[in-house]
């Protein structure tokens, strides 16, 4: 198989940047989006938000909801709502493996950043996480600022 060079079409459009901190993310899968056209005109001016949206399995299909895709100025007539359900493409051996993560494990399926890959598609990166309490996110900042302050002492040692 080829090595795939770097590529300048590869762009963030959208990331979600309290999914971390909110979330303990176990693993993230790669998906494909469903769009209109309307809609990725309005993506590739960076007009997006996934931050409050959640993915979810319904009918063994997985749909993304509440994100934020803005309407693109130029699309008279084929507009599109911003807030509406859009159908995420995954392979049906990881559709079970996510129905089996939420409905029997609790866990939640996070959208983490939304690109477009090497190949100019729309694709997303979705985490598979468990909710983290206040003590949780307590630790996890401690613990940044212990590795923050290790790391500043070895440098003023060395």
């Amino acid at each position: 198989m080829a090595k795939t060079p770097e590529n300048s079409n590869y762009k963030v459009i959208a990331a979600n940047r309290r999914a971390r901190y909110d979330y303990a993310i176990e693993s993230d899968i790669e998906v494909g989006i469903i769009l209109e056209g309307s809609e990725v005109k309005s993506l590739r001016q960076g007009q997006s938000n996934i931050a409050e949206s959640y993915a979810e399995v319904k009918d063994s299909e997985l749909w993304l909801v509440n994100s934020y895709i803005a309407p693109y100025a130029q699309a008279k007539t084929f507009g599109h709502e911003e807030k509406r359900r859009r159908k995420l493409l995954v392979s049906k051996r990881e559709m079970s493996r996510l129905w089996k993560a939420t409905q029997r494990e609790g866990l939640t399926l996070v959208p983490l950043v939304m690109y477009f890959n090497h190949k100019g598609l729309v694709k997303m990166k979705i985490g598979i996480a468990k909710g983290k309490k206040a003590q949780d996110k307590r630790e996890t900042s401690a613990k940044r600022d212990w590795n923050r302050q290790k790391a500043r002492l070895m440098k003023q040692n060395n």
